[in-house]
């Protein structure tokens, strides 16, 4: 099927038959073949999308398969599986499961419908909404162009874990959210993403674990960034937005069961007065981590509130036998009231708490520092193939630290190079002298060595900072310096600034994180990435500090454990955006002098392509003298 001139040739436009591919594909049969758990990693144009859904869906067997996004999901949904069922030439029913959030929910379109909206956006917005909810088949937010993810509207129409009535709400039967559960029981490929499949293992609601103990494989994309989301998940959070929209709830669904009223406006009201309070304390009194401040009387006053004002609410709420969505909002209050309590007790060994305050509110969260037995546990209570994929998951040829991370006990481990030539194809350029990055000046000085690069590439560079900070810095230092356009993240949506920089053919688009993975501009667009520091995390995260604080206590290395692997791992991913075909050529320059002054610096070295070095400006000239004459 992936050889020259079989199936998947006459199927797509232009195909290159690559071993990587083929190697990856047999090995991802084998492992569902014997129900196997397969580390593997593979370079980028490998072609690992088509590599794992072939031999999945030849296999008859039932399969999910979890991305990095959603917007990976969508693109594996409408693009990659028709493509792959035209090769197969069979059907293979296939269905795309999202989390409740991205549905329309009809109970909370109707409440939103009779609020009385006063602002002429969100009116426009619920107007539209309302229209497109007589025609949609699958309720999926994503299909309403023209709304944003953020917008307020997306809160008030689509439900949550907290606000769902359940099988007690009157739209039960045309709920999208059920429909789109029971026609994924029924598929032979289910695809959902990391946070839903996460989500509905600490949750237990989003749908993913009744799929579970049916299915024969599991195949995580964008591999690499399960720990995270996993941390994320197992979690507990506390929010004021949570708490304001149950007092928010209350006050309806009592007004609507006909109870007490002048009561129930009685609680909120404490409610929301305990909510102000508790954010002005955190905000002036907070010093140092939760575990250091929970106890100060200021905040063991705001906490003491905010407890007294949920037993409040949770009393008139009892007294009122409303059914449905008030008995939702008792549910929810005695939720609340539990996780208020358990930030109030002493921080077990293996989790971290932290606060964050901000101008509308503040979120209590909590997490585990490893989930490896969390994970390894729920791997063993389904036994089927289990396949782990993503451009970056190895250091070296080792995946020790993402298998350790995730508890994982490969069967097969597997790296599968790039087929890219990258050292006719790229130049890794490391300009000197710069300072070190924590010194003052280095930002200003980084811009002084890119601008005669940029000269030469014509424009048609990522910039990525490992701060917004520095990225703002940089946006100043350059504005005039060069004749190109200047695009920052920030300024417009992560798409719109994408097609803006293809669009324009020779801009600057200056960047952060969100910017270092799942960015693919290919040809002459984009011919040179910068990046400004190695991108070791922030010192000062919660989990983090919490985690290496652990690692030490227990004489481990948490540096060479811990920050340099995901350094490395991170740059890899902002390194992949430069060479995206065969045809694409461009040069990187790596910022941060410490890649050559520092013994670690090797291990950075080691996780990059096979590209020539150089220090000097005359070869990066030369390079891209050489390819506008090529």
């Amino acid at each position: 099927m992936l050889g020259p001139g079989g199936a998947t040739a006459k199927v797509i436009d232009n195909f290159e038959p690559r071993w990587q591919q083929r190697e990856m594909a047999a090995a991802v049969a084998r492992a569902i073949d014997t129900r196997a758990t397969l580390i593997c990693e593979t370079g980028t144009g490998t072609g690992k999308t088509i590599a794992y859904l072939l031999p999945a869906l030849a296999s008859g067997a039932r399969v999910i398969i979890s991305t990095g996004t959603r917007n990976l999901q969508d693109q594996l949904f409408d693009k990659d599986l028709p493509l792959v069922r035209l090769v197969l030439g069979q059907p293979v029913k296939v269905v795309l499961l999202k989390g409740r959030a991205n549905y329309l929910c009809l109970h909370r379109l109707h409440v939103a419908q009779g609020q009385g909206v006063t602002d002429p956006l969100l009116a426009t917005h619920l107007q539209r909404i309302r229209e497109w909810a007589g025609i949609t088949q699958a309720g999926d937010m994503a299909e309403l162009p023209g709304i944003p993810e953020d917008a307020l509207v997306q809160r008030l129409v689509t439900s949550s874990a907290d606000n769902c009535l359940g099988q007690e709400c009157a739209h039960f039967d045309e709920c999208h959210v059920v429909k789109a559960r029971r026609a994924a029981m029924e598929a032979h490929i289910v695809v959902v993403n990391h946070h839903l499949f996460f989500a509905d293992m600490a949750l237990r609601d989003e749908g993913v674990g009744e799929l579970l103990p049916s299915a024969d494989c599991v195949i995580f994309d964008e591999a690499h960034q399960l720990p995270e989301v996993a941390t994320r998940f197992f979690g507990e959070s506390l929010s004021a937005g949570q708490l304001r929209e149950l007092a928010d709830d209350a006050e309806r669904a009592v007004a609507e069961g006909g109870g007490d009223s002048g009561a129930c406006a009685k609680a909120t009201r404490a409610l929301r007065e305990a909510i102000a309070v508790t954010r002005l304390r955190l905000a002036e009194d907070m010093q140092g981590s939760w575990e250091q401040s929970k106890d100060l009387p200021a905040i063991q006053d705001a906490m003491q509130r905010l407890a007294a004002a949920l037993e409040g609410l949770i009393e008139t709420v009892q007294t009122d036998d409303g059914g449905g969505e008030l008995s939702a909002c008792l549910r929810r209050a005695i939720d609340a009231r539990g996780r208020l309590r358990l930030l109030s007790e002493d921080c077990p060994d293996n989790t971290v708490r932290w606060v964050e305050a901000h101008p509308r509110g503040f979120s209590w969260r909590s997490a585990p520092l490893e989930v490896d037995e969390l994970f390894a546990n729920h791997m063993r209570a389904h036994p089927s193939a289990w396949i782990f994929t993503s451009a970056t998951l190895a250091i070296g040829d080792s995946f020790a630290h993402f298998a350790s991370r995730m508890g994982i006990a490969a069967d097969e481990t597997v790296v599968f190079p790039s087929p890219f030539d990258y050292d006719q194809q790229a130049l890794c350029y490391l300009p000197a002298p710069l300072p070190e990055p924590r010194e003052q000046h280095h930002t200003e000085a980084l811009i002084e060595a890119v601008v005669p690069v940029l000269e030469e590439s014509e424009g048609r560079a990522f910039l990525l900072f490992t701060s917004r900070r520095a990225m703002a810095e940089a946006a100043t230092l350059l504005r005039g310096r060069t004749g190109f356009p200047m695009l920052v993240q920030g300024d417009e949506s992560k798409a719109e600034l994408i097609r803006r920089f293809v669009e324009l053919g020779n801009a600057l688009l200056l960047a952060t994180a969100s910017f270092w993975e799942g960015v693919d501009v290919r040809g002459d667009a984009l011919s040179c990435v910068i990046i400004d520091k190695l991108p070791f995390a922030a010192p000062d995260d919660p989990v983090l500090e919490a985690r290496l604080r652990t690692m030490k206590a227990n004489g481990r290395d948490p540096f060479h454990e811990h920050q340099l692997p995901q350094a490395a791992i991170a740059l890899k991913q902002g390194v992949g955006r430069l060479i995206r075909s065969r045809t694409d050529t461009g040069v990187l320059v790596l910022g941060d002098p410490r890649i050559v002054t520092k013994g670690y610096g090797k291990s950075f070295m080691r996780a990059l392509p096979p590209m020539s070095r150089t220090r000097s400006f005359a070869d990066v000239r030369r390079f891209f003298a050489l390819r506008k004459g090529a």
